[in-house]
């Protein structure tokens, strides 16, 4: 069974064939909200927005630890996880899906382990590769079948959100190696580490970073929603034909 978890602009997936929505209780709280248990093309799908049905969850407020433990305890074998983004490489640009492959983690205060309890030994994951090369394949294979073009590699800086940043903090990004800015793949992908849970990004992105191109002095929110709404039907079809290899993940 594959997982998706929704971000901005992917609070639901009406092609889902829904079968059943379940509430997960888990040792760290409240998940983002009922998982959404169906199929694409006989393939199991459990979705999961991470922002909430009603998109009401700030990305510093979210419950990473609920959410990754909720979709491990129900048997999702990988997390396909979708999020906005704004663009500092100067070859990117918004509408464009991207697949990651580096993480830079700039966010603070938020639950990041499962391993953080005195009665648990320490325990340190490798995170060199931060994403599933193995889903990150199988996504670009997806691509191809679907016809659609998903830009391969590139660095994602996570901040703490939920305000945008400013120009100055873009340019820092820049220098430390980032190519893409978003607010909620950490801790995200590291609990799904820990939880052995196969993880990968398709990162949307949305607009310019600040101080970039059309967002040089400021970012029309109008606009990011008009490019989300386009950008996101693409991964949607890529999603389809992802469920469509050998009956998904399953």
């Amino acid at each position: 069974m594959l997982a998706i978890l929704g971000g901005s602009g992917l609070t639901s997936f009406a092609e889902l064939k829904l079968e059943r929505r379940e509430v997960i209780r888990t040792p760290y709280g409240e998940p983002s909200g009922p998982l959404s248990f169906g199929h694409l093309h006989d393939a199991p799908i459990v979705f999961l927005p991470r922002h909430g049905y009603g998109h009401t969850i700030p990305p510093h407020n979210i419950n990473y630890r609920a959410n990754l433990w909720a979709l491990s305890h129900i048997g999702a074998k990988g997390v396909i996880a979708v999020a906005a983004v704004g663009a500092i490489r100067a070859d990117l640009h918004p509408g464009a899906v991207v697949l990651p492959d580096q993480i830079l983690d700039y966010t603070w205060g938020r639950n990041s382990s499962y391993f953080d309890s005195t009665e648990t030994p320490v325990t340190h994951i490798d995170f060199t590769l931060p994403f599933d090369e193995a889903l990150r394949t199988r996504l670009r294979a997806a691509a191809k079948a679907a016809g659609k073009t998903l830009v391969d590699g590139a660095c994602y800086a996570c901040t703490q959100g939920p305000r945008l940043e400013t120009a100055a903090e873009i340019n820092r990004l820049e220098r430390d190696g980032a190519d893409l800015v978003g607010m909620t793949l950490m801790p995200e992908a590291s609990l799904a580490r820990e939880l052995e849970l196969p993880y990968a990004a398709l990162a949307v992105i949305s607009n310019h970073a600040a101080g970039r191109g059309d967002s040089r002095t400021r970012i029309s929110m109008s606009d990011v929603g008009r490019t989300l709404e386009t950008a996101i039907a693409d991964v949607r079809a890529l999603i389809i034909s992802l469920a469509a290899q050998n009956g998904g993940a399953s």
